[in-house]
């Protein structure tokens, strides 16, 4: 197990922000940790890298505990905070240089992370003259740098374009095949592209911990299509079991269909057929979206 969480309880002054909780993560697992600000996320994050410590109960993390064993953890643990900390007049390289050097592994992983983050074009910069999504990276570079099992990212896609969005996307569903990832967003299509389960939190308590597989509406699957020319809702409702056609905005429609047959393919041969270009084609799923609402209004 690479992380278990029991019975975790988080006081600041009288306020209770983490509430007898209680998880369990296996090896490779990516999960997705969601919640409405405030919900205690952070906190239990903060807890799992031994930044600070519970009230009650415990949390193992590799086979460490977080309480009595802080340096073993924070060895094993790769972290991402959410208001990400970084030396602004460093260069990118002498930052994670420094910071090689006190995790004692060779420099040739700095160039490794380097490239795999998408920091090569602007290596040669101080992070300070970074945008925000480039600092992002160099986050990340800095979280993966000492090949950690465990990964606990802070809403790590902040700030990032949609070419950049990708990237880091692809690269932590690639890391989440041999690692054990823990990540909070509030961006439900990033769950949906990278998580395996998820877990949900309202007011320092657990309200679900389910795997995706099993939010996905077994009657029902919507497909959410951009066209480059506005389409009439009459033309999208000839599809096969369509249900419902929605234009949610500009040339983007929300398409629901009556079955669990992927129905991507059919969207597309629309669009062939009428010379229309597809611009974005992804599946949502709003049992997921709903689930949240739902728990956490």
């Amino acid at each position: 197990m690479s992380i278990e969480v029991s019975g975790i309880t988080k006081l600041y002054g009288s306020q209770k922000a983490l509430n007898n909780i209680s998880f369990k993560i296996e090896k490779p697992e990516v999960v997705g940790f969601l919640g409405p600000n405030g919900a205690g996320k952070s906190t239990m994050m903060k807890i799992l890298t031994t930044y600070i410590s519970p009230n009650e109960g415990h949390a193992i993390v590799n086979g460490f505990d977080v309480n009595t064993n802080k340096q073993q953890v924070q060895k094993s643990v790769g972290y991402l905070p959410e208001h990400n900390p970084l030396y602004l007049d460093m260069y990118i390289k002498e930052y994670l240089t420094f910071n090689a050097e006190v995790y004692q592994i060779e420099k040739q992983r700095i160039n490794e992370v380097i490239e795999l983050t998408g920091l090569t074009p602007e290596a040669h910069k101080k992070i300070g003259q970074l945008s925000k999504g480039y600092r992002q990276r160099v986050g990340l570079a800095n979280a993966i740098l000492h090949n950690p099992d465990v990964l606990i990212l802070d809403e790590p896609t902040t700030g990032l374009d949609p070419n950049q969005l990708i990237d880091i996307r692809n690269l932590i569903k690639t890391i989440g095949k041999t690692k054990t990832i823990l990540l909070s967003t509030h961006i439900m299509q990033e769950v949906e592209a990278m998580c395996d389960r998820v877990i949900i939190i309202n007011k320092g308590e657990i309200v679900a911990n389910k795997k995706l597989k099993e939010l996905r509406n077994e009657k029902q699957q919507v497909v959410i299509v951009e066209f480059d020319y506005r389409v009439e809702d009459a033309f999208l409702l000839k599809l096969p079991k369509v249900n419902q056609v929605k234009n949610t905005h500009d040339f983007v429609y929300e398409i629901t269909f009556d079955t669990t047959q992927d129905m991507r393919s059919h969207v597309f041969d629309f669009a062939h057929d009428n010379a229309l270009k597809i611009l974005q084609l992804n599946q949502k799923n709003s049992s997921l979206e709903n689930l949240f609402r739902d728990l956490t209004n």
